[in-house]
């Protein structure tokens, strides 16, 4: 499979958003409110898990679209 700017386009905002939207899930299930008011330390805590949800989820994205890309071996 070829890699289109279109297909790493997707790919990459399906991954970021979907790991953004875990990690407020995460976050949610924490009782962290990333909507509160303020900086408190709950809301930062929120912050962090979706920043890091979202990098997580893109870099899933990247390494899967990495691996489609490479040969198959006669073994498979």
């Amino acid at each position: 499979m070829k890699n289109t700017p279109l297909l790493e386009g997707v790919s990459d905002a399906i991954g970021f958003v979907g790991g953004a939207l875990l990690g407020f899930w995460l976050g949610q299930f924490a009782g962290l409110d990333l909507f509160a008011p303020g900086y408190g330390s709950a809301s930062v805590g929120a912050i962090v898990l979706v920043g890091l949800g979202g990098g997580l989820g893109l870099q899933i994205a990247r390494r899967w679209r990495a691996s489609q890309t490479q040969p198959r071996s006669r073994n498979e």
